[in-house]
């Protein structure tokens, strides 16, 4: 699942990682890399939710796993949508800057 913190410890592994003048990586870890791999673990779990409420509908899910599962995908998706927010808010400030 991602969340808040995980993020915030991703963001604070790929700054560890770079150094100086075009933050170019100390260890082989980019940025793009840490963005891949989060996309990869939001994927997995908005498909686990499907995937479990798919068996819940032809009745080989328990209700537990399923709420689960659900509301993880759920949470995973609000998170990603508030970072996204983020970065375009970050975004238009930085087209608004005087050059």
């Amino acid at each position: 699942m991602v969340n808040p913190i995980n993020a915030a410890a991703a963001y604070a592994n790929a700054a560890a990682s770079t150094t100086g003048p075009g933050m170019a990586p100390r260890n082989g870890v980019s940025f793009g890399d840490v963005l891949e791999q989060t996309a990869k673990e939001v994927i997995g779990d908005l498909k686990q939710g499907e995937t479990m409420t798919a068996k819940a509908a032809v009745g080989q899910a328990d209700l537990t796993d399923v709420v689960q599962a659900v509301t993880n995908a759920e949470v995973t998706l609000q998170t990603v949508t508030a970072v996204r927010d983020k970065v375009l808010t970050a975004y238009q400030e930085i087209l608004r800057m005087p050059i």
